[in-house]
């Protein structure tokens, strides 16, 4: 801890940490060659000074298709009983994982988010809330909203094409697909700045959400033809 604080130190946001660069080669080698994994437009990232990562949410597969490609770490929000799990809980506070409860988001846990937002750490968020039970993209929950108040950071869209048909809501086996993510433009601080009170959170919802659905249609066409979108401006 720093001295005089009570608040821990946190880890530099752009090293991996032994147990993250191990999962990730595991990860790769299963996903490249069982689900023919590839990304686009991640690079983008490597090096942003703090970011919120928002993405569709098509399977449990989801953050480690998103953090993947990346050679650093990227902090996901995942239900606080998977804590609770032997083995699953040790790994995931070991991969930056942050506790969140669904039910009532707690100002402790806004807190945490929006520290490692302000350290450089990139924030990993499904604002759709749950796996989707039909592929489709579905609503925007306004839970992100707040956090892009306080923390003043941009924002990245991601769509995820292929992981609802290797890994759906349900399915215990992964099945041989083809997996594509697509990483788009950045809303930037400048952008979110006329979003900054609560009562524009649903445009605010509407403005993210046809972002990721921009990526998500480039993700889906890529899966589909095998041909890599051009360039990156999913907007």
């Amino acid at each position: 801890m720093s001295k005089g604080s009570d608040v821990p130190e946190l880890p530099s946001p752009h090293v991996r940490g032994p147990l993250w660069a191990t999962l990730q080669t595991l990860f790769q080698a299963v996903f490249c060659f069982w689900l023919g994994y590839r990304a686009k437009g991640y690079e983008k990232l490597e090096k942003a000074d703090g970011a919120l990562v928002l993405a569709n949410h098509q399977s449990f597969l989801d953050p480690l298709l998103v953090g993947l490609p990346f050679r650093r770490p990227i902090s996901f929000l995942a239900r606080e009983n998977l804590f609770d799990v032997p083995v699953v809980g040790w790994v995931l506070r070991k991969t930056h994982v942050m506790p969140i409860n669904q039910d009532a988001a707690s100002t402790a846990s806004l807190r945490q988010t929006i520290n490692k937002l302000q350290h450089g750490f990139l924030v990993g968020i499904f604002p759709e809330g749950t796996r989707t039970l039909n592929g489709e993209l579905g609503e925007m929950k306004p839970g992100f909203a707040a956090i892009v108040r306080r923390a003043k950071r941009p924002i990245y869209p991601v769509g995820i094409a292929g992981a609802y048909q290797a890994l759906p809501l349900g399915g215990w086996f992964l099945k041989p697909t083809r997996v594509r993510v697509v990483f788009g433009e950045p809303l930037t601080v400048e952008d979110l700045a006329s979003y900054s009170s609560r009562d524009q959170d649903a445009a605010l919802c509407e403005l993210v959400r046809t972002r990721i659905a921009a990526c998500c249609e480039a993700a889906e066409s890529w899966r589909k033809t095998g041909t890599a979108p051009n360039g990156g401006q999913f907007s």
